[in-house]
């Protein structure tokens, strides 16, 4: 569809993104189908964030800059969308890396329905290494051919009528794209999906990190009530190794041999999950088992801790 038709305003919120930002702004730039309009809204970067934007791009007046003193994810998409001046809004993250063709494939799905208001596209993790190979196994959903992985905002396009009579993202630091988007839906705005509009994810480059991202998502996932979706299956997961461990304790050991088939059982389940994108060998490869298992275990500590936490602390007005 011709800009003049169909423009288009995209919004990114960073902070701290020094790292990332060049390889976000270099893919918006190959787009084969361009924003009219690029919004980042800097929530208070004290790296150099802000100083890079600036110098990259400085010769287009396509993009713009909103600095604000502290943001949150969800503060930011509100102050970009606010300033955006067309009805149609894409929105994504810093540390992502938009395939050639996102927008144009965003767009082209809108044009097929006049009825449709919101359009979600794909995302992919990147792979570099090992470690991001058996983290996306872990945590990442798979993928099915012709079918997106799940809703994110991180691939999206809709009405800004839409973000308006949805009230906005809450103001939180993770899990505000998830009540938002339930929101919005629940409006009955027609959604559509496309798997070819590809963003890009840059996973966690370690145990540590993926820790304290999984333990901040359970904390504010608790706060917002949706302990049912997430932390009461791995729960009764773990009340179920209890038993084991006691029939182990008092009955006959034998049983406790049950909780390292209960682990390789779940590595082998995701391994099965991403057979489409790594195929079948990852299920024999004693390294990938080992290392799924690890980030998955890190993962349900993380969201006991995160739980417990959330329990003795208030959330964010």
């Amino acid at each position: 569809m011709p800009s003049t038709e169909f423009p288009v305003s995209l919004v990114i919120p960073v902070y701290n993104e020094s790292k990332s930002i060049e390889a976000v702004i270099s893919s918006i730039l190959k787009q084969t189908r361009m924003p009219d309009e690029i919004i980042f809204v800097d929530g208070g970067s004290t790296d150099n964030t802000v100083q890079l934007i600036k110098e990259l791009t400085r010769h287009d007046e396509r993009f713009s800059l909103i600095s604000v003193e502290r943001a949150m994810p969800g503060k930011g998409r509100n102050i970009g969308a606010a300033a955006a001046k067309h009805q149609w809004i894409a929105f994504t993250d810093a540390g992502i890396k938009l395939e050639r063709d996102w927008l144009e494939q965003l767009v082209m799905k809108a044009a097929t329905d006049k009825e449709a208001s919101i359009i979600y596209g794909n995302y992919a993790p990147q792979i570099n290494n090992f470690f991001d190979n058996c983290a996306a196994i872990s945590y990442v959903p798979g993928a099915k051919p012709g079918q997106i992985r799940g809703r994110s905002i991180v691939s999206c396009l809709l009405k800004k009528k839409v973000w308006e009579e949805a009230g906005g993202f809450p103001d939180w630091r993770a899990t505000e794209d998830l009540v938002f988007m339930e929101k919005a839906e629940s409006l009955g705005y027609k959604t559509l999906e496309t798997p070819k509009a590809t963003a890009c994810w840059e996973l966690q480059p370690n145990l540590r990190s993926t820790f304290k991202k999984f333990d901040l998502y359970s904390k504010y996932n608790v706060w917002a009530g949706r302990q049912a979706y997430w932390h009461y299956g791995v729960a009764r997961q773990y009340a179920l190794i209890a038993v084991f461990i006691l029939l182990g304790v008092f009955h006959h050991w034998l049983w406790l041999l049950l909780i390292p088939a209960w682990m390789m059982a779940r590595a082998a389940k995701r391994i099965f999950l991403h057979r489409h994108e790594f195929g079948w060998k990852e299920i024999f490869n004693p390294f990938t088992f080992f290392g799924v298992m690890l980030i998955t275990m890190i993962i349900d500590i993380a969201t006991f801790s995160g739980w417990v936490r959330a329990l003795f602390s208030k959330p964010p007005r």
